[in-house]
């Protein structure tokens, strides 16, 4: 079975950073774009970033955007998700995904794979 093994997280303060990290198995990885949502109570989940399965391009939300990063590192089939100058309505529960196709998409429904989900809490 097919796995996507997330880690990081947890409590920040605003103004904080925090790394979510995401590993694979290596054909997964070499097959993959791979994306980051995220969901908060009472909301719908929602598109953070993605990136290709070559790391070529790359995509943010703009509630995001110029704060979070999406890398990719091959020698360890990880993908992460550097996160700096977080605030608070960055708190949720963050998810990693993968499709199988080159490149990636904002649309959650188009993943698939799913990672178990990490809390992220940023206080003010």
């Amino acid at each position: 079975q097919v796995q996507l093994a997330q880690s990081g997280g947890g409590l920040v303060q605003a103004g904080g950073s925090l790394r979510l990290s995401c590993a694979t198995s290596g054909r997964t990885f070499s097959s993959c774009a791979m994306g980051w949502f995220r969901q908060a109570p009472g909301k719908e989940r929602e598109f953070v970033a993605a990136i290709s399965r070559n790391g070529g391009n790359t995509y943010y939300a703009d509630s995001v955007k110029g704060r979070f990063t999406i890398s990719k590192d091959n020698a360890k089939n990880t993908v992460y998700l550097q996160m700096n100058s977080m605030k608070p309505e960055d708190t949720a529960v963050y998810y990693c995904s993968a499709r199988y196709k080159v490149d990636g998409s904002r649309r959650w429904d188009e993943y698939d794979l799913w990672g178990q989900g990490t809390q992220v809490t940023v206080s003010s």
